[in-house]
């Protein structure tokens, strides 16, 4: 199927363009949410006589979003999510939980503007990519912790994968994992599997 884009789409094209697009995302997608046209002779013409307004729209679409992304570009935003001691989260923080700390933080944000590739499914810092308009992309920070202590530790750069991270010296020596190893004990089954 061929269209004429109404709006700059990424891998696609540009404003005007005509490009091919396979059936079903321009049916599904692109036709109802009023990115495109279908290619023919009239919708070509439509274009051309909507075209001023559709470029003062974009530019004024495209000046909105930049002055969120003014606001936006650094930031920093915690979220606090149960996990065991290796830091593996019960669940994962998707995009609609990082679109709801951006709306509770006064931005506003659709959660297809995310763009995350797979869920966050451990703690830690992440770099999130926020798409606000096809030319403006900003980058976020998602510190991901237990607790909002332990967010503040991470931010300060400290690793809170480990059990010596989350009980700090408390731990107790019998359960590290070197004790319950007796490094001698190959030793003596080799030596009586030869005798």
């Amino acid at each position: 199927m061929d269209v004429i884009l109404l709006e700059r789409i990424s891998r696609l094209g540009q404003m005007g363009d005509t490009v091919k697009v396979k059936d079903g995302y321009g049916r599904n997608f692109l036709l109802p949410q009023g990115k495109a046209l279908r290619a023919n002779a009239a919708n070509s013409q439509k274009f051309e006589g909507q075209r001023v307004q559709l470029e003062a729209r974009n530019l004024e679409r495209k000046s909105e979003a930049q002055e969120v992304a003014d606001r936006l570009d650094g930031k920093s935003f915690v979220a606090v999510r149960s996990a065991g001691e290796t830091g593996q989260l019960y669940g994962s923080v998707s995009t609609r939980d990082i679109a709801d700390l951006l709306i509770a933080e006064g931005f506003t944000v659709n959660r297809n503007q995310i763009e995350l590739n797979q869920p966050i499914k451990a703690i830690g810092l992440t770099n999130v990519a926020v798409a606000l308009h096809p030319e403006v992309e900003v980058t976020i920070t998602l510190n991901v912790a237990r607790t909002a202590d332990e967010a503040e530790r991470q931010s300060k750069g400290e690793t809170l994968t480990t059990a010596e991270a989350i009980y700090g010296d408390d731990i107790n020596e019998n359960a590290r994992p070197d004790s319950f190893f007796d490094p001698n004990e190959d030793g003596a089954e080799a030596e009586e599997d030869e005798a």
